[in-house]
């Protein structure tokens, strides 16, 4: 029996990283991502803080309107997906069309089941940032998103090598400053800190040269 030369021990090295993962890890993957999203979101919605993205386009619509979270969020998503069967293929748009439908059927159920008796609005924005970020991030290494920033964040990083979470990091804070018409000062700052605190999660964590599991 031949041994392997080193030249082989490194290259079966670099392909045991790209390991595919089988198709009910990527369900469990939508389905926890899409669950701890739609917590972090109904944390914002009690405390009436927004984010960026399609999320915090859903939520200017829920407190100025009173429109459905769900249904805007939907909705809004729709024009992107054009960018994302362009540019990240069938299977991520699927994918992240999966995980939008998700998240707007849990954001609406997630009220009836979780109430808060005493919800501190600094402890919303931390602790939602976070749940939202690390949904997303689920979602980011299962070849998902929950579209509309998402699916741009993730094309800026494949294309030009830009890390996903500092680039929705810039347009979420953008989106949330704008929002100083809609809500409290106080809120707007509170949102900021919020999704300081997701892209944070993402940042650190979601590195095209750290992670290379494939689905």
């Amino acid at each position: 029996m031949s041994e392997q030369s080193p030249d082989d021990e490194q290259l079966n090295a670099v392909a045991a990283l790209f390991v595919r993962h089988p198709l009910w890890e990527d369900a469990l993957a939508l389905l926890f991502g899409t669950a701890l999203v739609a917590l972090g979101i109904a944390f914002y919605a009690h405390a009436g803080l927004l984010t960026g993205g399609t999320v915090g386009i859903a939520f200017l619509a829920n407190y100025q309107a009173g429109w459905s979270f769900g249904l805007v969020f939907c909705l809004v998503n729709l024009p992107f997906y054009l960018l994302g069967i362009w540019r990240m293929g069938w299977g991520f748009t699927l994918r992240t069309g999966c995980a939008v439908l998700l998240v707007s059927l849990l954001a609406e159920l997630t009220p009836q089941w979780v109430a808060f008796a005493h919800l501190s609005a600094v402890y919303a924005a931390l602790f939602g940032g976070a749940a939202m970020g690390l949904g997303l991030l689920m979602l980011f290494r299962h070849r998902a998103s929950l579209g509309g920033v998402n699916i741009l964040a993730l094309y800026m990083q494949e294309r030009f090598g830009f890390r996903a979470g500092a680039v929705q990091m810039a347009i979420d804070a953008s989106i949330v400053l704008a929002a100083i018409f809609v809500v409290s000062p106080d809120k707007v700052l509170l949102s900021v800190l919020g999704a300081v605190m997701l892209n944070l999660v993402l940042a650190i964590n979601h590195r095209a040269d750290r992670y290379v599991g494939v689905s």
